[in-house]
C-alpha cells in the first residue's frame, strides 16, 4: 500500500515543536475523512535518517487533489512519497495566497502560535459543510475574541473574507497599525476605513474596515476580499453582524479574567466560564447552518466537558471521532490547550 512522510516544520516555540506531530496526525485524519478521494489506513511518525516525520498509509496512491489539499496542513513542511529506502518530494501547492510575513511579523506577549491557529481553522472548516472546497473558494470567518489578529491573518492567507471582534482598545490599534503597513510594504491594491463604530447612536466602540485584493488581475476580476475589525463587546457579535452570515467561527477562548467582557463601566465584568456561557449563544445566531464553531481552551481554566456543555446548550453538536479527539497538549506550566469543534 502506498506510504507517505511529512516532514514537520519547526516552530519558534520548541514545545509546540515536539506537540506537532501528534496534532499533524489527528489533522491528517480530518482530512481524510472530509477531503481526500484516498482513505488513510494508518499514520504514525517515524526517524528517517535521524529526522521525525508523520507517515501515512493510504489505499491507493495520492491523486493530485489529495497532495495540494495535505498541503494546507498546519506544520507540513515536505511531503515525500516513501519508494523503498528513498523519500520521493511531493510537489506541495498550498493555498496561502499572501507570505508567512502577514503571520510572524507580529511580536507580542501571550500571541497564539500561528501554525496552532492554522490547525484549529483548518479542523473547522473540514467539519463545516464547506469542507469539500475549502481551500477553493472564499469563505467567511469570524474571531469573536480577535486579540491582535492571528485568526484573521491565517483567513486572509486562505483568501477568506474575514471578520473579528475584540474588546481591548490596545489590542485594535496595534492591529490597524500593523495591517494598513503591511497592506502598503506589499502595494496591494486596497481601501480601509476606520473611525467609532455605533448602532442606533450608541457608541459601541472603534471599527476598521478595509477591502483588498490579492492582485491587480484579482481587482480588475472584482474578487476583492474583506477584512472588519470591531473594538467591542463581543456579547454585541450578534448586532454587528448579520444573522448566519459567518461560514465558520474560530476562537482562543480566555485564559484569564483579563480576556473577559467589559461592562457598562469599562471594568473586566466576567470570567472565561461565564463569558463563553453568555457569548456562544449570540455568536451561533450569526453562524450559517451548516457552519462550524472550533474554541481552543486553557483545561486548567476550563474542562472538556463545560466546553462541550455550552456548546450543546446553544444547539450545536460536538463532533467526535477521527481528527477531533485527543487534541490536548501542553503549552507551558500553565497551559494545557486543548481544541472542540461543533456543528450547526
Amino acid at each position: 500500500m502506498p506510504e507517505y512522510a511529512v516532514l514537520i516544520l519547526p516552530s519558534a516555540n520548541r514545545v509546540y515543536t515536539d506537540t506537532a506531530p501528534r496534532l499533524v496526525r489527528a489533522e491528517v485524519a480530518a482530512f481524510a475523512s472530509s477531503l481526500l478521494s484516498v482513505a488513510v489506513t494508518d499514520t504514525g511518525t517515524r526517524a528517517i535518517g535521524g529526522v521525525d516525520y508523520v507517515t501515512l498509509t493510504t489505499d491507493r496512491p495520492l491523486a493530485g487533489r489529495d497532495v495540494a489539499a495535505l498541503s494546507n496542513v498546519s506544520s507540513a513542511y515536505a511531503l515525500f512519497e516513501i519508494t523503498g529506502e528513498l523519500l520521493r518530494p511531493l510537489t506541495m501547492t498550498p493555498a496561502a495566497r499572501f507570505d508567512s510575513d502577514l503571520l510572524t511579523i507580529q511580536k507580542y506577549p501571550g500571541k497564539t502560535n500561528e501554525q496552532f491557529t492554522q490547525l484549529v481553522l483548518n479542523l473547522t472548516v473540514l467539519a463545516s459543510e464547506k469542507a469539500t472546497t475549502a481551500f477553493e473558494g472564499p469563505l467567511h470567518v469570524l474571531d469573536p475574541l480577535c486579540g491582535r489578529g492571528t485568526t484573521l491573518n491565517q483567513a486572509m492567507r486562505y483568501g477568506y473574507d474575514a471578520t473579528g471582534v475584540e474588546v481591548a482598545p490596545k489590542d485594535f490599534e496595534a492591529y490597524e497599525r500593523f495591517i494598513k503597513t503591511w497592506l502598503r510594504s506589499k502595494r496591494l491594491k486596497h481601501t480601509a476605513t476606520s473611525g467609532v463604530l455605533r448602532r442606533h447612536k450608541v457608541r459601541l466602540g472603534q471599527r476598521l474596515e478595509i477591502t483588498y485584493a490579492e492582485s491587480k488581475e484579482a481587482q480588475r476580476a472584482g474578487e476583492s476580499r474583506s477584512l472588519t475589525y470591531y473594538n467591542s463587546d463581543t456579547l454585541r457579535t450578534d448586532e454587528l453582524l448579520r444573522a448566519e452570515s459567518v461560514d465558520v467561527i474560530v476562537t482562543d477562548a480566555p485564559y484569564g479574567v483579563q480576556h473577559g467582557s467589559r461592562g457598562d463601566d469599562d471594568s473586566l465584568a466576567r470570567s472565561p466560564r461565564d463569558l463563553l456561557a453568555a457569548a456562544v449563544p449570540v455568536w451561533t445566531r450569526v453562524l450559517r447552518t451548516g457552519g462550524a464553531l472550533g474554541i481552543s481552551f486553557n483545561t486548567h481554566v476550563l474542562s472538556h466537558d463545560e466546553i462541550t456543555a455550552v456548546l450543546g446548550r446553544a444547539g450545536l453538536t460536538v463532533v467526535t471521532g477521527p481528527g477531533y479527539d485527543g487534541l490536548a497538549h501542553r503549552v507551558d506550566q500553565a497551559i494545557v490547550r486543548d481544541v472542540v469543534v461543533a456543528r450547526k
